[in-house]
């Protein structure tokens, strides 16, 4: 019978920079193909379904759903757009046989556009190209038209790639033209170029069962549910199969197929039996891994697999053990923590966790700051108390045995007045000027190269330099020598001198020393840092300090005593403030920054070693 094409089916995902769109638009699609009743309530970004995703507006894990279209199904992927989720996006492009591009019609190509069309290309998939956000004040929709075609160029695209077809969308309001000043009417553009021109999903259904597990989603109920493309043959429930993995030929696990389901809109529904193309979802089998290939027993034929990108960031994980140690979380031992670090591994194919030498301490490595802080909020959320280091980069040698760091190419958009300011705060991290251009609307692009290291820490003092009007994205480049010591902090840390609670008067003879992290009736004990000194060197205060009454002074006399409120610091920002000799105390009510030698007597002999 040879090659098939299965004309009744299309799988794509859509793919594009953090915040142009994505989740949005297959809101937009999901609406008008009919997947919700007419009166139905629904929420926006209906494919967002973590708690963290829908807080921070940012798709992490891929999300599988499918809708039909004139009796065709087309199976969509929403992937992340963050770089610290790469590994996600190049898994599930193998699922695919081509792409959705969606640039925003203002910000244009950025480097997480660069990253995501490059590996699209490179599993040569045919792209669509669509301009989100046409609606926009400040579009410009023909400038970027233009931006795409040169990253095309750049990218070393061929002939057919660079003549794909160029939509012109507003994902918010479901609208969509062929023509960038045509008013849209709804998604039938998008729906018909889909189904025109990406290619259906070929295969030999002669052939024995071929079906690489492309991404792993884990349910409390079934355990771990694979979700791949059925390459080659069929899959059905009952049937016999022999789990193998190209690159790990120690893999090789007889089972049985129990569950067997297919999307339908934004639900998983039971089927019988799945086709050549389909994208299917299968529970049951225990040990099931990203990158596993279910094949039939008679033809063992694994598929390759493209290696995941290797984790640049690095931080420790450490058991809590400061005075307030189990007040606030239900799992604070050892063995908790490390069971449930191994256990995000089930889900997550860029993480790595590793044993140290302590029993304590647990050293987990990511593609990001962000990568990292999403797991630290989610284990908070669950009930876990632990503590965390700085995080560091992960250094390689060459065979010469030179240093390398890694290297990330890193895009600002900031208003003319703060150009100066960003290019020095950057240089100082040893970030170079590459590139420089100002936008349509008067905004300075900068491009930098910047060692790893140099962004460690730096959002939060960039958002304050631009009075939050800057924009800043960074994307893995490469391993390049190292380019000396960064000095991270200029400040000192503020450090509480005794176990108690802070009342005003302790706290405002503190405040003339620095800015404080805490307000009165905060519990602290010795060791935590309680604000940011205004030198460079730790200054150890007594916050707990209370006025001696006499009979000429009163204690209502402090009411008269007015404190600068304290600054707040979220997560990210307590993982951007700690330094090397610091932890930051993670529990599901508080985040402590704390010396990791809490003794001060311990800690100065500490420091004169």
């Amino acid at each position: 019978m040879g090659i098939v094409r299965r004309e009744d089916i299309r799988n794509v995902a859509i793919i594009a920079h953090v915040d142009h769109g994505k989740t949005t638009l297959v809101d937009g699609m999901l609406r008008q193909s009919g997947v919700f009743r007419d009166n139905q309530e629904i929420r926006e970004r209906v494919m967002d379904s973590g708690a963290i995703e829908r807080e921070r507006g940012i798709t992490i894990l891929s999300k599988n759903t499918a809708i039909s279209y004139n009796g065709i199904k087309i199976n969509i992927i929403d992937t992340p757009g963050h770089a610290d989720f790469g590994g996600e996006v190049e898994r599930v492009l193998k699922m695919v046989n081509g792409v959705i591009l969606l640039v925003d019609a203002f910000e244009g190509t950025m480097p997480q556009t660069k990253f995501v069309l490059k590996k699209a290309l490179d599993l040569e998939l045919p792209v669509i190209v669509c301009i989100n956000k046409i609606d926009r004040p400040e579009a410009r929709p023909e400038e970027v038209v233009d931006e795409v075609l040169e990253l095309f160029m750049d990218l070393d695209a061929s002939d057919e790639q660079l003549d794909c077809p160029f939509l012109f969308a507003s994902a918010r309001e479901g609208t969509c033209s062929r023509e960038a000043g045509e008013e849209g009417v709804d998604l039938k553009p998008l729906f018909e170029t889909i189904i025109d021109y990406i290619p259906a999903p070929e295969g030999d259904p002669e052939r024995g069962t071929q079906v690489l597990i492309s991404t792993i989603d884990y349910n409390e109920y079934v355990g771990r549910i694979g979700i791949g493309k059925v390459d080659n043959g069929s899959i059905a429930v009952g049937q016999e199969i022999v789990r193998v993995n190209y690159h790990d030929p120690s893999v090789r696990e007889k089972t049985r197929i129990t569950k067997l389901y297919e999307f339908d809109g934004l639900k998983k529904v039971d089927v019988a039996k799945a086709e050549i193309g389909s994208i299917v979802a299968i529970s049951g089998i225990g040990d099931l891994m990203i990158g596993d290939t279910l094949c039939s027993v008679q033809e063992e034929e694994p598929i390759p697999f493209q290696k995941i990108s290797e984790p640049t960031i690095a931080m420790n994980f450490v058991v809590n053990d400061s005075p307030f140690a189990g007040q606030e979380g239900t799992y604070c031992t050892s063995r908790q923590v490390r069971e449930r670090l191994f256990r995000e591994l089930n889900t997550d194919v860029s993480l790595r966790v590793e044993d140290t030498d302590s029993t304590d301490t647990f050293r987990v490595s990511g593609r990001g700051e962000l990568h990292l802080s999403v797991l630290i909020e989610t284990m908070r959320r669950e009930g876990y108390e632990f503590a965390v280091s700085k995080a560091e980069v992960i250094m390689k040698t060459d065979e010469k045995g030179h240093k390398l760091e890694p290297v990330e190419s890193c895009y600002v958009n900031v208003p003319q007045d703060f150009s100066g300011t960003v290019i020095s705060m950057l240089s100082e991290r040893k970030g170079e000027l590459v590139g420089m251009s100002t936008l349509s609307d008067g905004t300075v692009r900068l491009e930098f190269s910047i060692p790893a290291r140099g962004l460690i820490g730096v959002h939060g003092m960039f958002l304050t330099a631009t009075k939050g009007t800057g924009i800043m994205n960074s994307v893995f480049e490469r391993y390049a020598p190292y380019k000396g010591e960064i000095s991270f902090r200029k400040n000192g840390s503020l450090i509480a001198f005794e176990d108690g609670e802070a009342v005003t008067y302790g706290l405002f003879a503190a405040q003339e020393r620095g800015a404080l992290f805490i307000g009165p009736n905060t519990r602290v004990y010795a060791g935590m840092v309680v604000g940011e000194s205004a030198k460079p060197e730790d200054i150890e205060i007594n916050v707990c300090k209370t006025k001696h009454l006499t009979n000429t002074r009163s204690s209502n006399a402090d009411e008269a005593l007015t404190l600068t409120p304290p600054r707040i610091l979220s997560l990210e920002q307590a993982l951007d403030y700690i330094d090397a000799d610091e932890l930051l105390e993670v529990t599901p009510k508080s985040l402590r920054i704390r010396k990791r030698i809490l003794d001060s007597r311990m800690r100065k002999r500490a420091n004169m070693r």
